[in-house]
């Protein structure tokens, strides 16, 4: 009996197997492998913009109309190491590692933005 249905098959039935089995795969990968956090980091100076991943470690030097602003970003998280302004608010904010967060100096002109999306944050309480 395997041997009759085997010898029917034919080049049609194999196509429509394998597509079948393709699409399979491609729902579960999509249903089942997390995205990968596409959560980024804007740094907005007087002349220039950095964008970075949250994840890398980095210190960025931002110079603006009265010095040099020190970000550091470390352990996917961004702050604002040193300033020159004389208040000193930016540096005293912490640190930012969330989508909508921000951080800013504003007597040197200088912003963090957080970007992007990440499934861990999202809130189903209020979607």
């Amino acid at each position: 009996m395997l041997s009759v249905m085997i010898n029917r098959i034919k080049i049609p039935d194999i196509i429509i197997i394998l597509l079948a089995a393709g699409l399979t795969l491609s729902s579960a990968y999509a249903a089942y492998v997390k995205p990968q956090s596409t959560v980024r980091l804007l740094i907005h100076g007087q002349n220039k913009e950095w964008t970075f991943p949250l994840d890398t470690n980095e210190t960025v030097t931002v110079k603006g109309p009265l010095g040099d602003t020190v970000v550091k970003i470390n352990g996917g998280k961004a702050w604002i190491e040193s300033s020159p302004c004389d208040n000193q608010t930016c540096v005293g904010m912490g640190y930012v590692h969330r989508q909508g967060q921000w951080a800013l100096c504003l007597p040197n002109k200088v912003m963090l933005v957080i970007e992007g999306t990440d499934d861990e944050d999202i809130d189903t309480i209020t979607w």
